[in-house]
């Protein structure tokens, strides 16, 4: 990871009739980091994301890549990648039919789509499951191959909008891992959408705490365990911390 700014986000404002979902939302993606935005629901990060990925539109605002202006560049020109918490797979296609198909919508060739494909298939350990439809996957294998249609495009940026929040224990440690590795693995810089602190605090080079609709904190978690920034921060990230480490450590004893 480096230092230089790889994604701005400048004073975004967004409202839904008497609603405000954002408000001045400012901050700095490092290029190559592992950013988690962490807030219980209605705090505004899904908001956020669609406005990042060019889904809605903010009311106010800029959004800056790589030194360019893209706030009213379409989805398809942001170099960003999207996970859904759906995984929105294909049913009726394969594994590598559904990976394949996002190269087909970029009109790369037959050849071209099939071989990057399968390669980006191999290397997240899915070879086995190529010729399978997401109905003969386990979630977290439905994970992957919703990871491998976003990589398979050369993403600068990948978000994920709460992807393991219908996964079971066992297999979200296990795509803690892997999420890992891949970024390691690719250099590619990841924002990730999650209401649980546990999972915030593995994956993350640092965390961005929200609260109606407002940055409250955004620090590493080191920092935020050693100085929140307020009883807010206190109570929703590290209280609730502790009290899964108190339930853990009382079901160990």
């Amino acid at each position: 990871m480096t230092n230089r700014k790889k994604l701005q986000i400048l004073n975004l404002e967004k409202s839904y009739k008497d609603k405000c979902a954002l408000i001045n939302v400012s901050f700095d993606v490092i290029d190559g980091e592992f950013l988690s935005i962490l807030g219980p629901s209605g705090c505004g990060k899904t908001t956020l994301l669609r406005i990042m990925t060019g889904l809605i539109s903010p009311d106010s605002g800029r959004i800056i890549k790589d030194g360019t202006d893209i706030t009213k560049a379409p989805p398809s020109c942001r170099g960003m990648g999207i996970v859904f918490q759906s995984y929105a797979l294909f049913e009726n296609m394969t594994v590598l039919g559904n990976v394949e198909y996002a190269l087909k919508t970029k009109r790369a060739t037959r050849k071209y789509a099939r071989q990057k494909a399968s390669d980006i298939i191999a290397q997240l350990g899915l070879t086995e499951h190529i010729s399978k439809k997401p109905y003969q996957l386990s979630g977290g294998q439905q994970q992957r191959v919703a990871i491998a249609r976003t990589l398979v495009l050369n993403p600068d940026i990948i978000l994920f909008d709460e992807p393991m929040s219908a996964l079971d224990v066992a297999t979200r440690l296990m795509l803690r891992k892997e999420l890992k590795a891949i970024q390691a693995e690719f250099g590619t810089t990841m924002i990730y959408i999650t209401h649980d602190q546990e999972e915030a605090f593995a994956l993350s080079d640092r965390i961005m705490v929200m609260d109606e609709a407002r940055i409250v904190q955004l620090d590493t978690p080191d920092n935020i365990i050693q100085s929140p920034k307020n009883n807010y921060v206190r109570t929703f990230v590290i209280d609730n911390l502790q009290a899964k480490i108190d339930s853990l450590a009382s079901y160990v004893r």
